[in-house]
């Protein structure tokens, strides 16, 4: 009995003491982030050889893996198909481990193939898996180039890679190493098609003053090639890039280079719409320089005249009320009420109802700033004509002529 009671309170203490310790411990927390499964290395029936073994696989352990990687592919994009994404990118992820033997280069393309893959299905931890291990293949390949020559394959594998899941400023510093050497190569062809895979990378992100000096690289090249089409793409590209970087002054030079491609192959729709631009751009200069205000009067007014010889009346329209607006801008009303009786008979040639009641209602206005109310009210009596037909606006105008009608002239 005495023992029995001996072994109880033993037992008892041993619990009691194993409470304290657990208690004691903090409690292990959850795994918040799951292993990157393109790191862990489980068993694999299709494995020629340890992971650990960096020995290149021979040529029959290659042949005889390549086929049945590609097979798992093919299962993979089975699945997607039947609506089994989750067990498609498990039999991806699968594949893409094994490729790991077949070098870096095989594996990076594996990589960007599904990264496409899983950036269009919007699987986000699926492409930070392979953009981690883009990253790891990335810094092992920076660590090699003091000791072997640039493997140019790879880096431009890993631009496209990363470009496959719109990570851009990790693939334009793909890019940048293969361009650095395809220089000192002195790779012409190369040189181009890097420099626009870049300057489309920094448009597609909206860096437009990263992406300028790439286009005017490859413009200087375009040029001194003759290549008058891509001479003229990317007069294009860096006219709309110096507009959204508000550079009126780049902005001029390059249109009138293209003018001047246009006006040799009398284009003169592309001049019109050139005209236009480059009116606008002298009208930001003046703002700085009051004397380059000619050069956006004269350049609004052969847009006008372009247009109208083109019969392209809409345009002439839109040409001539920007003509008015900096008439007006400058005090100059009698020029502005000129354009602006131009400006109706323009509307009515576009059977342009709407605007020509817009372009009465600004007579109407302007003569209103002379104090010339009679001619006032007879510009705002029209608008109402056209406003009665349009059923719009009909009480504006009949506001504006009751007001005209009670002031003592």
């Amino acid at each position: 009995m005495l023992r029995h009671l001996i072994a109880i309170a033993t037992a008892t203490i041993l619990f009691s003491n194993s409470l304290t310790l657990a208690a004691s411990k903090p409690p292990k927390p959850p795994d918040e982030f799951p292993p990157n499964p393109l790191e862990i290395t489980p068993p694999d029936p299709l494995s020629p050889r340890s992971p650990k073994d960096k020995q290149p696989l021979t040529p029959q352990e290659r042949q005889k893996l390549e086929p049945a990687l590609d097979a798992l592919n093919q299962e993979a994009a089975a699945k997607l198909q039947a609506g089994e994404q989750v067990a498609a990118f498990e039999i991806w992820n699968r594949e893409l481990r094994l490729r790991r033997f077949l070098g870096s280069l095989a594996e990076v393309q594996a990589l960007s193939r599904v990264g496409a893959i899983a950036w269009k299905l919007n699987d986000g931890q699926e492409v930070q898996y392979i953009t981690e291990r883009l990253q790891a293949i990335q810094k092992q390949a920076q660590s090699q180039k003091k000791a072997a020559p640039i493997d140019l394959e790879l880096w431009r594998s890993l631009g496209e890679a990363y470009k496959n899941v719109r990570l851009s400023k990790l693939a334009i510093e793909a890019y940048n190493q293969v361009l650095l050497v395809v220089r000192q190569q002195q790779d012409q062809r190369a040189v181009l098609e890097i420099l626009k895979t870049i300057g489309e990378l920094h448009l597609s992100w909206f860096d437009y003053r990263k992406a300028a000096p790439i286009y005017e690289e490859l413009l200087s090249f375009a040029t001194s090639l003759g290549d008058r089409v891509n001479e003229v793409t990317y007069l294009q590209q860096l006219a709309y890039i110096y507009e959204q970087t508000n550079q009126p002054q780049q902005s001029l030079n390059v249109l009138n280079k293209l003018v001047e491609i246009y006006a040799n192959e009398n284009n003169l729709t592309q001049i019109l719409e050139l005209k236009l631009a480059i009116a606008s751009d002298y009208e930001s200069l003046a703002k700085k320089d009051p004397n380059l205000l000619l050069e956006a009067f004269n350049n609004y007014q052969e847009a006008y005249t372009t247009a109208w010889q083109l019969k392209e009346y809409v345009r002439a329209a839109d040409a001539l009320q920007k003509l008015i607006a900096l008439y007006r801008s400058q005090g100059q009303t009698e020029e502005a009420l000129q354009a602006s009786e131009i400006l109706v008979q323009i509307q009515a040639q576009a059977a342009n109802f709407y605007g020509m009641m817009q372009a009465y209602d600004q007579i109407g206005q302007l003569y209103l700033e002379r104090k010339e109310f009679p001619q006032a009210l007879t510009a705002f009596q029209q608008g109402l004509k056209l406003a009665q037909q349009l059923k719009h606006e009909e009480a504006y105008f009949t506001g504006q002529i009751a007001k005209l009608s009670k002031a003592n002239f």
